[in-house]
């Protein structure tokens, strides 16, 4: 393996587990441990871990962000379980807000390959290519422009914001970098975040879809907290951490590999 991917492979593994050990490293990739140091300390170097004695583990707070290409690639049984169940929640001709998150983006194929009727309020460029490029008649599209971000190929900033403002929806679908153990939405950059929350303050109805990856990684940039959205949907997620959410009060449903 490449030190590329398997560093990636690392990272994947701390999101999972929160922790590594060196021994872990060896064994699993068959690596020596003086490597397997070189890449947790190439790793610091890029704040997606912090080293411990023997390992290393997950940053408490991470500025790190994942390309969108990256994360369309990643965790796709989850995002594609949560986008059957989002879709199963709108009734046709509803309005709703997609985010720029990778989850969202399979949101709006679930749309297509539906045939529902909808209108699609989006500032992520996929979507809007893959809306844009569909045979299907039944997608209305509203673009939300601004300042593109091309790491995540998405559009931020005042007039993207101003954008947002002057519609409303009848659901926003977004996912965030991070949940805190207190309940704080993340993002990892602070226009994303900002268009985010405003789409979650115009929308009737605000859906976060998240998997168990979300509760070990951390923004720098808050969105807002999960007492702001109207429900949460979830993957893989563990009873306790089901737990920390519901006591939010918010309703928090758990989907299987089907969306149900």
């Amino acid at each position: 393996m490449l030190a590329e991917s398997r560093r990636a492979a690392i990272v994947d593994l701390l999101r999972s587990t929160g922790a590594v050990t060196v021994a872990e490293l060896e064994e699993r990739f068959g690596i020596s441990s003086m490597t397997a140091r070189r890449d947790l300390a190439d790793l610091e170097r890029q704040g997606l871990a912090r080293r411990t004695h023997g390992g290393a583990i997950l940053p408490a707070i991470s500025a790190h962000e994942d390309s969108f290409v990256h994360r369309l690639e990643a965790a796709t049984d989850a995002k594609l379980a949560l986008a059957r169940a989002a879709v199963s929640m709108l009734a046709p001709q509803e309005s709703v807000f997609l985010d720029s998150s990778s989850t969202a983006y399979f949101v709006a194929q679930r749309i297509l390959d539906q045939g529902l009727e909808a209108t699609v309020i989006t500032n992520s460029l996929p979507v809007m290519d893959l809306i844009g490029t569909s045979s299907s008649p039944n997608v209305e599209l509203i673009g939300v422009c601004g300042t593109l971000r091309p790491l995540t190929r998405s559009f931020v900033g005042p007039f993207a914001v101003h954008t947002v403002l002057g519609h409303f929806a009848d659901r926003v679908f977004l996912s965030v970098k991070g949940v805190t153990p207190d309940g704080a939405l993340t993002d990892a950059d602070p226009l994303e975040a900002e268009v985010k929350a405003t789409m979650i303050a115009h929308a009737q109805e605000a859906v976060l879809l998240i998997d168990e990856s979300k509760l070990n990684a951390r923004g720098l940039n808050a969105v807002g907290r999960v007492a702001d959205l109207s429900s949460v949907l979830t993957y893989g997620v563990a009873a306790k951490a089901l737990a920390a959410l519901r006591a939010t009060g918010v309703p928090v449903r758990p989907i299987d590999r089907q969306g149900s």
